[in-house]
């Protein structure tokens, strides 16, 4: 899919400001579209690879946009880099970078070539073989260094090695043997573990692209007290970032923390109440909540209340007062009633049940011999009405058998 730069837009952007742009720190140029701005100062930003970036002077003045490669002079020779600001706001940027004097700045030669750009092409291909086989030259010499970039300048005749090292290294045969394997002018550059995470690049646990690699260009220092006055665990493993040093961004909110901490009440402070004395547990900073425990230690009757509410009862213990409690009257919840929720049932609602499972488990252990003994009796014949028993009836026919008596 191709996309079309706007070139007229209502909310101050312009396709010289946001257009023809992918590379890292990169600024964004708010004043592009006023007249006049490029032709205001000479001074050019052209940044190279990675975070590397030169201030140059437009001595031909070329009608440079943002994104243009250029050549520009180099000692010696000369390099390929892109142009990434003009205008007023490189004046901005050399301040930032601290350039110690004229000198620092040098010319833009021209416009890139086809046949510049096949030699830097040529020269950016070459650069992760060499890395890996200086660090092999270096581990021969047992040097306590690491190699861990390499940038070939544009015309292929110089190569900068950026190495990382926690002391002193004598580099001297080094760059004798470098320059015996690659046949070129070596440079050597001493980086910090920051750097060499901006160069090299890659995605933080938050998700996104690393700050270092994409906008920061100086780095501040980062103490642990940062995380402190935000209230943050000290736990290195999370406050360390890709370059196992403290996060950078440690350092961005730090400010409002210690704004938003002079409007809460001090931890030493205990507000006194007709229930007991508080003492503060924790404090939401940003949300302005504060915690208050009955014990100084151990989290016991817990009360949240607002930072105002309890700059109140400190002036009213100021005054001898004592509230009833730390919430205000309005705010104290009702106590809820714990709910009987077998107030309206029958005790005896689960009995016929359990009657029924008792007689079907019965029958199931009974079996047929049972269920046969059930079922005789209703074969035998019923007994008739008048009928009875046998043992009256031979009651009864016993006395007509016996002789009768003479009569007198």
């Amino acid at each position: 899919m191709k996309f079309k730069l706007w070139h007229g837009c209502d909310r101050g952007l312009c396709c010289h400001a946001c257009g023809r742009q992918d590379r890292q720190l990169n600024t964004y140029d708010w004043l592009a579209d006023v007249p006049g701005n490029a032709e205001s100062t000479d001074l050019v930003e052209v940044q190279f690879k990675n975070t590397r970036k030169g201030y140059y002077h437009n001595v031909n003045n070329l009608p440079l946009v943002k994104g243009d490669y250029v050549a520009v002079e180099a000692n010696p020779g000369h390099d390929i880099g892109v142009v990434t600001l003009t205008g007023r706001l490189v004046l901005l940027q050399i301040k930032k970078a601290n350039l110690k004097g004229p000198d620092d700045i040098k010319r833009i030669y021209r416009k890139a070539k086809p046949v510049d750009m096949d030699k830097y092409r040529e020269a950016k291909a070459r650069e992760h073989q060499t890395m890996i086989e200086s660090r092999q030259i270096a581990k021969g010499l047992g040097l306590k260094m690491k190699i861990g970039d390499v940038e070939y300048q544009g015309d292929g005749n110089k190569a900068i090695f950026y190495y990382i090292a926690d002391e002193r290294v004598d580099f001297r045969q080094l760059i004798k043997d470098l320059a015996a394997a690659f046949h070129v002018r070596i440079e050597m550059r001493q980086i910090g573990v920051r750097q060499e995470a901006g160069r090299i690049g890659g995605t933080g646990p938050c998700g996104r692209e690393l700050c270092c690699a994409t906008w920061m260009k100086n780095f501040s220092t980062v103490s642990t007290n940062s995380a402190r006055i935000q209230d943050i665990s000290l736990n290195p493993t999370k406050l360390a970032g890709m370059c196992a040093k403290l996060k950078c961004c440690l350092n961005y909110e730090v400010d409002e923390y210690i704004e938003a901490r002079k409007s809460l009440p001090s931890k030493e402070i205990v507000l006194e109440t007709q229930d007991g004395e508080y003492h503060l547990l924790k404090v939401d900073i940003l949300s302005g909540l504060c915690t208050y425990s009955t014990d100084k230690k151990v989290a016991a009757n817990l009360e949240m209340i607002s930072a105002e509410r309890a700059r109140e009862v400190i002036e009213m213990n100021k005054r001898g007062e004592k509230p009833l409690s730390l919430q205000r009257d309005e705010d104290v919840k009702p106590v809820k009633k714990p709910i009987d929720l077998l107030a309206n049932d029958d005790i005896s609602r689960f009995d016929k049940s359990k009657k029924r499972k008792k007689k079907k488990a019965t029958n199931k252990k009974g079996g047929d011999g049972k269920q046969q003994q059930k079922k005789a009796p209703q074969n035998q014949p019923k007994p008739h009405q008048n009928q009875q028993p046998k043992a009256q009836q031979a009651q009864q026919k016993a006395p007509q058998n016996q002789p009768k008596a003479p009569q007198q």
